[in-house]
């Protein structure tokens, strides 16, 4: 039986930005980078000690959220930095999950669970369509998969 590891990712964007003023959008960025590049949880963990010190007062919720998730956030250091990279440098995931709630959203009820899954179908259909640029650092996370889940990757 095959298993997944679960991760709750809080990256730099809109999400926490978006209550950020202008004049401080490029520091608190930064310093989120700090804590999602860190090279293992404890250093993440200090780092984003380190942030709330500096941007609490201000931006409270930030770091509050951070800490909130913390126990579903730390899965996600113990992926390779190769594999961790392709997560945080892309949106890929963000962009089929808001077109799947689009499609989803447009009916509003599904006669049989066959009907919501040709509808999932044919939204993924569509996603793959529009895919047009590569992942960044896409073919060092491949080879990082394969390496870690070769048992469970396509060969």
């Amino acid at each position: 039986m095959s298993h997944a590891t679960v991760t709750v990712y809080c990256s730099h964007g809109a999400k926490f930005l978006g209550y950020v003023s202008d004049k401080d959008r490029k520091a608190v960025a930064a310093d989120l980078k700090l804590i999602y590049t860190a090279s293992t949880e404890t250093q993440a963990e200090q780092r984003l000690v380190e942030f709330a010190e500096k941007w609490d007062k201000q931006y409270p919720t930030i770091s509050k959220s951070w800490l909130n998730h913390w126990q579903r956030i730390m899965p996600f250091f113990a992926f390779p930095p190769e594999i961790r990279k392709a997560i945080y440098t892309t949106n890929a995931i963000e962009s089929m999950n808001m077109t799947l709630r689009k499609g989803i959203k447009n009916h509003r009820a599904f006669p049989t669970d066959e009907s919501a899954l040709k509808v999932v179908y044919l939204a993924i259909g569509n996603i793959a369509k529009k895919w047009a640029m590569p992942i960044r650092d896409c073919k060092p996370a491949l080879n990082r998969f394969a390496i870690e889940f070769g048992d469970r990757f396509p060969s």
